[in-house]
């Protein structure tokens, strides 16, 4: 429960009118042949975590395969597989309704079962919801009128909840994604959803009003949650509250040049955003149900987060579950995670494993140093490089060569308090005259606790862009595609575009952010990059056309230092 509430939140429960009747679409409520195992919604959390989103899958709009690949059963025994406990099964429900706009596709309903049984026959527990609906038939901040919003809403949930009724007690249910709205009256219509969300469950029958719940406030945010979530007063379930997680902002997102992470003020933020959550739901299970460090983080940064967040989450007794957008996690073609460091990184820390974790740059200095990477330039002498480490109470036990045979300490490689040293006559192994650049080879570092990690070699120069200039006016109607020559780590790590006199094409105030921020564009606004390309975006473009002046974007590389940049000029 809050430890505080307002006399205006609490208004919310007066406000709650009768709900809406069935009209016409009541669908047979489900019996149930069989015992159902209720659980607590503390057992139930616990037992969860740590937790995986099947992302962009049946949440895409218009249907699945439409951001995404489908779901099959393999994409499951990966996840399991990974040490994962539970899958969020988004779902998109707006494009499955039929013709009356109210009753949901049958076929639709079947694929949404079918996908939830993936994880129940698996034995893992799953979580089923609203998804972005809340942003179509539900926004809250489109009118003020939410009579055909709580019928649509209440007939959602009793068609889904009769079909899903006799699923095990695995299954929880989630009433809408990140719901919209900030008013007052807003969050007063959202904690109302709640109550008619409960109340169809209920209407539905089979094993639902003991299923557990995750309730949500405005956003899922955990500050407006925080503010403004009213307990229901009808609520039988057994319950939890849940909330997303993608801070800080700029770190996640990819925006203004920010790719590192791990100083003691940053660690020091996250603990003081989960410790006010906790004091304000003390006795209540807590899911945080979306979370993720995107991949343009610097290697060593997100291992760096995703122990910190997960040791924090542990500590304050939350389940998580990382976001996958299925473009960034599991690579579903191969069913392989892309960073599996991460991955092992965070199952160890829910297990309560100290992690030593690689040293990096926590600042926006001129160069950024990582210990996940072993750099060498092209053309110059291979020496010892040292890498530093957090070894967080451990000890090194072995380092692997990439076909899996130990090093010889002392020969290959030294130890010196928090520092590795791999020997030049090791590295010569694998750099040669005649080695590409790009990564060559990736050593295996095991610990007497926690996640094994990687260094790996990278060989890298330049990478090179097909042209350097081209006109805005030109590309103003669409994102303009330059191809690259990758020579070492295969993404940029920042977007600088600024004006002849110096200043910001965007977000000007970034001149007073670190040096490696100032003037940065944000990934996805005004870049992208694919395997052959680095991308201008629209937005950049636009924003050329009505500064009316050239624009210089420099494309930074890894390792991020001085250099190892190409530039490219938008004429007007």
């Amino acid at each position: 429960m809050l430890s505080s509430t307002s006399s205006l939140v609490l208004s919310a429960i007066a406000l709650v009118s009768a709900l809406p009747a069935p009209d016409g679409l009541r669908p047979r409520a489900a019996t149930c042949p069989g015992a159902f195992k209720k659980l607590s919604s503390a057992d139930w959390v616990k037992a969860a975590n740590p937790g995986w989103n099947l992302g962009n899958t049946l949440d895409g709009i218009p249907t699945e395969g439409s951001w995404g690949p489908a779901a099959k059963p393999a994409d499951f025994d990966a996840v399991k597989a990974a040490g994962f406990k539970a899958v969020r099964i988004p779902v998109t429900w707006t494009d499955h309704l039929e013709a009356d706009g109210k009753t949901v596709n049958a076929t639709w309903l079947q694929r949404v079962s079918d996908v939830v049984d993936y994880a129940l026959t698996r034995n893992m527990y799953a979580i089923v919801n609203v998804h972005h609906d809340s942003r179509n038939e539900f926004d809250l901040t489109a009118t003020s009128d939410y009579t055909s919003f709580e019928s649509l809403f209440y007939n959602l949930w009793l068609q889904i909840g009769t079909k899903l009724g006799c699923k095990s007690s695995l299954l929880a249910f989630e009433p809408i994604n990140e719901p919209t709205g900030s008013t007052a009256a807003q969050s007063t219509e959202l904690n109302k959803l709640n109550t008619i969300f409960l109340q169809a469950l209920r209407d539905s029958g089979g094993f639902n009003a003991k299923r557990v719940v995750t309730l949500v406030g405005p956003g899922e945010d955990s500050v407006k949650t925080s503010q403004s979530f009213v307990r229901p007063t009808n609520i039988t379930n057994p319950w939890a509250i849940q909330f997303h997680y993608y801070s800080p902002y700029d770190l996640i997102f990819g925006a203004w040049g920010k790719t590192t992470w791990g100083s003691d003020a940053d660690k020091a933020a996250l603990d003081a955003d989960f410790a006010a959550f906790r004091g304000n739901f003390s006795d209540v299970p807590v899911v945080i149900g979306e979370w993720e460090a995107n991949n343009l983080v610097e290697t060593s940064a997100r291992w760096k987060y995703f122990d910190f967040l997960q040791s924090t989450a542990k500590k304050y007794s939350f389940t998580t579950f990382l976001w996958d957008n299925s473009a960034t996690e599991l690579d579903r073609s191969i069913e392989k995670f892309r960073d599996p460091v991460a991955i092992d990184v965070l199952v160890a820390a829910v297990k309560g494993k100290p992690n030593a974790v690689p040293d990096s740059t926590t600042d926006g200095s001129t160069t950024q140093v990582s210990s996940a990477f072993l750099y060498h330039k092209v053309g110059t002498n291979v020496t010892d490089q040292t890498l530093t480490y957090d070894f967080n109470g451990n000890t090194l036990s072995s380092i692997s060569a990439p076909n899996g045979n130990a090093l010889k300490k002392g020969i290959d490689y030294t130890v010196t308090g928090s520092s590795v040293t791999y020997k030049a006559s090791l590295l010569s192994k694998y750099i040669t005259a005649t080695t590409v650049a790009g990564p060559v080879a990736s050593f295996g570092l095991k610990f007497s606790k926690g996640a094994p990690l990687t260094a790996q070699l990278v060989q890298w120069d330049v990478a090179t862009l097909a042209s350097n200039s081209s006109s805005a006016a030109a590309a103003a109607s669409g994102d303009l595609a330059i191809p690259v020559t990758w020579k070492g780590i295969n993404r940029p790590a920042a977007v600088q575009a600024v004006l002849p006199d110096g200043t910001c094409l965007v977000d000007t105030w970034t001149v007073y952010l670190p040096a490696l921020q100032q003037c940065r564009t944000t990934y996805g606004n005004q870049w992208d990059f694919d395997s052959g390309h680095v991308i201008i975006k629209s937005g950049a473009i636009q924003a050329a056309v009505a500064a009316a002046q050239p624009v210089k974007l420099t494309f930074e590389f890894y390792p991020r230092q001085p250099g190892n940049n190409a530039t490219y000029t938008l004429t007007v």
